[in-house]
């Protein structure tokens, strides 16, 4: 499964731009806007992403242009925006998990329903983001997030939110989600070091 697809958790729609109907409308905004310079992103963050396979991207992280995390903060019951320049890091954990049965329409112009003796992964996760002071909001959260790799190339982009599914016939190990991000220069240098470590990994030892 592509990690990126892996990853897509259902987006509700975060930082969409509109495009313009009329003179007085705004101009549509472009999602990588412009830079300080070429390839980078004047408001991006050193760091890395985690995915729970253990896949790691070090890089440039962004959210799309004059976005932030949107989280509802489960302690105050109320939701929180955050910049992604304030936070040291994002965690994000299952609440629970389950294989649902598929079902479908018997006929067409027919209510009932009949199980087709397949199910797909269905999940739910919870966030919690630590801001640089040290204070932690914890609670749904959806947001679309860009690293751009150092060495160059198209940025990835992932996906947190609530809930998750997958296609039926898959299980739940096929729901690749971000586990962690890291922020700061010390995260892109562990993040590199994982990375490199990873690919060393997977190369084995030399004959």
């Amino acid at each position: 499964m592509n990690v990126a697809a892996g990853v897509i958790l259902a987006w509700t729609g975060a930082g969409l731009s509109r495009a313009g109907s009329g003179q007085d409308d705004p101009p549509e905004l472009n999602p990588f806007g412009p830079s300080t310079k070429a390839g980078a992103r004047d408001d991006a963050v050193p760091g890395y992403v985690e995915l729970s396979d253990g896949t790691i991207r070090p890089g440039r992280i962004y959210l799309t242009r004059d976005s932030r995390l949107k989280i509802f903060d489960a302690k105050t019951e109320r939701q929180r925006e955050v910049p992604l320049k304030a936070i040291r890091r994002l965690d994000g954990t299952i609440e629970r998990e389950w294989m649902e049965p598929e079902w479908r329409f018997k006929e067409n112009a027919n209510d009932e329903k009949v199980y087709t003796g397949r199910s797909y992964p269905a999940r739910e996760y919870v966030h919690a983001i630590t801001l640089r002071d040290g204070r932690t909001l914890r609670g749904s959260l959806s947001a679309l997030v860009y690293v751009a790799p150092d060495t160059g190339g198209e940025p990835e982009k992932f996906l947190l939110h609530k809930r998750d599914k997958g296609p039926a016939g898959t299980m739940l190990k096929s729901l690749v989600y971000v586990r962690s991000i890291r922020v700061g220069d010390d995260a892109l240098s562990e993040g590199k070091q994982k990375q490199k470590a990873q690919t060393q990994k997977s190369k084995g030892p030399r004959k």
